[in-house]
C-alpha cells in the first residue's frame, strides 16, 4: 500500500543539502547586498563566519581558518598547490573525490614520490599502512561512497609530514581530532545546508611553517595564494577573502551557524546524524532488499548514507540492469514528491544516497521508510510485468 504520511521536507541531497528546519528567505533579510565586502560591515560578517566556524568546531588557538574561493575544491587544491612537494606524498582514495586529489597530485602538480593506496567503494585501505614520513591526504567522510575514517587514531602524534583532510561532508556532524590534522577543509554547501561557492581552510601552526618555508616549484594564480615574501597573508584569516564573495551566501552561512550554536553546538549536531543514521540503519536491519554499501558499521557515515538493492531478482540483472533498476528507484520517489536527488553519485555502484546530515530531522527519514519499500515494491512489480 502507498503510505499516507510524507516528509515534511522531501530534501535529502548530498549537495547543496537540506535548510536547517525552519529555514525561510526571511533569514537573508540582513544580507548585505549592494555593500562592499571590504566595507567594515562586510568583513565584521565574515569575521563572524570564521569565529563561529571555530568556536562549534573546537579549533584549537593557534589554527588559521580563512574563507577561500571554488566551495570545498577550491579549498583542497588551494593546500595541494601550496603544500605538497617538499617531501613524498602518500594519496588515499576510496570514493570519487578522493580520486580527484589522486590526479591533481600525479597528473596535474605530477608529484614524482607518490604512493596511492586506494579501496573499491565501500570499504577503506589499509590505514596502517600509512607512511607518516609523507604528506597524506585524505577525505574524513567519502560523500560518494558513505564510508568515514572511525577516528583518528591511526595518525600518530609525532608525525613528520603534514595531514591534509577533506572533510567537507564530515565537519559539523563528526567529531574531528584537530591535533592530528594540519589541514582542513570543507564547505558551506554541506552539513549546515549553506549555499555553494565558498570554501573553509583551516591550517596548523605546522602547515603554517611549511607554507612560509617552502616555495612551491609551479606557479600559483592569484585564487591560490596565501603567501606573499615568504609569509602568511594573514588577511585572509581575517575575513579579507581572496575574491569578492557573495553577501547573500555569507548571510545564510552565518543564519546556520547560529542555528548551530543555538540548539548546543556540535555535540548536539553530532547527536543529530547520529540519530539518522541509527534510523536507516534500524530500518536496513529489517529490510531484506538493501543494504548499507560499506559492509563494516564501524565506517558508515552519519551524513551521506549510501544504500545498494540486494534482492536476489536484481542482483541477478547484469550492471545495466541494476543501473536501470536504481535509476527507476530514484525517479519513482522523486515523482511522488517524498524524496528529491537520492540516486547513488554517477561513479559510484548502483542504489541510494540519502544524506544523514544535522539539518535533516530524523522524523523526515522516519517518514520516507515506508515510501523506499512501497517504491521499491513498485519497481519490481515493473520488471515482473515487463517479463
Amino acid at each position: 500500500m502507498k503510505p499516507n504520511d510524507r516528509p515534511r521536507t522531501p530534501n535529502f541531497s548530498s549537495g547543496p543539502c537540506a535548510k536547517r528546519p525552519g529555514w525561510t528567505v526571511a533569514a537573508l533579510a540582513d544580507a548585505l547586498v549592494g555593500r562592499s565586502h571590504r566595507s567594515k560591515e562586510g568583513k565584521a560578517k565574515l569575521a563572524e563566519v570564521i569565529e563561529l566556524s571555530r568556536r562549534i568546531l573546537g579549533m584549537p588557538e593557534g589554527y588559521r581558518l580563512g574563507i577561500v574561493p571554488a566551495s570545498d575544491t577550491g579549498a583542497v587544491e588551494m593546500a595541494l598547490w601550496n603544500l605538497l612537494g617538499e617531501r613524498p606524498v602518500t594519496m588515499l582514495a576510496w570514493e570519487s573525490f578522493g580520486k580527484d586529489w589522486v590526479t591533481d597530485a600525479t597528473k596535474q602538480l605530477k608529484l614524482k614520490d607518490t604512493v596511492v593506496l586506494q579501496a573499491p567503494y565501500g570499504g577503506l585501505p589499509d590505514l596502517s599502512a600509512v607512511d607518516f614520513s609523507t604528506d597524506v591526504v585524505f577525505t574524513w567522510n567519502g560523500t560518494t561512497s558513505g564510508v568515514r575514517v572511525p577516528n583518528g587514531d591511526w595518525i600518530p602524534a609525532d608525525r613528520q609530514g603534514l595531514t591534509i583532510c577533506d572533510a567537507t561532508s564530515a565537519a559539523f556532524a563528526m567529531d574531528l581530532p584537530w591535533d592530528k590534522l594540519d589541514v582542513v577543509t570543507w564547505s558551506w554547501q554541506k552539513v549546515l545546508g549553506g549555499e555553494g561557492q565558498h570554501g573553509m581552510l583551516a591550517l596548523s601552526p605546522r602547515a603554517v611553517a611549511r607554507l612560509e618555508s617552502y616555495k612551491p616549484a609551479w606557479p600559483l594564480p592569484k585564487l591560490f595564494r596565501v603567501t606573499k615574501d615568504g609569509k602568511l597573508v594573514e588577511g585572509i584569516f581575517k575575513g579579507e577573502t581572496i575574491n569578492t564573495p557573495s553577501m547573500v551566501a555569507v548571510e545564510d552561512a552565518l543564519d546556520g551557524l547560529r542555528w548551530a550554536q543555538s540548539i548546543g553546538g556540535l555535540p548536539a549536531l553530532v547527536k543529530r546524524s547520529e540519530a539518522n543514521l541509527a534510523a536507516l540503519a534500524a530500518w536496513v536491519a529489517r529490510t531484506p532488499w538493501v543494504d548499507f554499501l560499506p559492509a563494516d558499521p564501524a565506517i558508515r557515515s552519519c551524513t551521506s548514507i549510501c544504500l545498494r538493492i540486494v534482492d536476489p531478482e536484481i542482483t541477478r540483472l547484469d550492471d545495466a540492469g541494476q543501473a536501470e533498476v536504481a535509476k527507476k528507484l530514484a525517479s519513482v520517489l522523486e515523482k511522488e514528491g517524498v524524496a528529491l536527488d537520492v540516486a547513488a553519485y554517477r561513479d559510484a555502484p548502483p542504489g541510494l544516497r540519502i544524506w544523514g546530515g544535522a539539518t535533516i530531522e530524523t522524523a523526515d527519514i522516519e517518514a520516507l521508510l515506508p515510501w523506499l519499500d512501497w517504491a521499491f515494491a513498485t519497481v519490481k512489480a515493473g520488471l515482473s510485468k515487463a517479463a
